[in-house]
């Protein structure tokens, strides 16, 4: 079974956490991702898939049939340095993660 990468530039360099419709389905972004995104842009993250949309069960209008993912492990390219704004967005991200718990 291949396993299916993703970079910033394939999901349009998006800015926001959120759910996304691509050609391979859903894909659900999260704040962290978004932040490794910004501080190694030439990242690429391995997809995952999910086993159900969000909210599913909740609904009783008919799901069609596509892909859930979300992003899993991330690879770096070699020679990619960081971005210096990306350090500071992933700093905010970790502080607001440690002030949640």
């Amino acid at each position: 079974m291949p396993v299916n990468k993703v970079t910033w530039q394939q999901v349009g360099h998006v800015t926001e956490p959120g759910r996304y419709m691509f050609r391979f389905g859903w894909l659900t972004i999260a704040p962290e991702d978004l932040a490794i995104w910004t501080q190694f842009p030439d990242a690429s993250f391995t997809l995952v898939q999910t086993s159900a949309p969000p909210l599913a069960a909740e609904t009783d209008e008919p799901m069609a049939e596509t892909d859930e993912l979300h992003l899993g492990a991330f690879e770096l390219r070699v020679g990619s340095p960081p971005s210096r704004h990306g350090r500071e967005l992933v700093d905010e991200v970790e502080l607001e993660s440690q002030s949640s718990v």
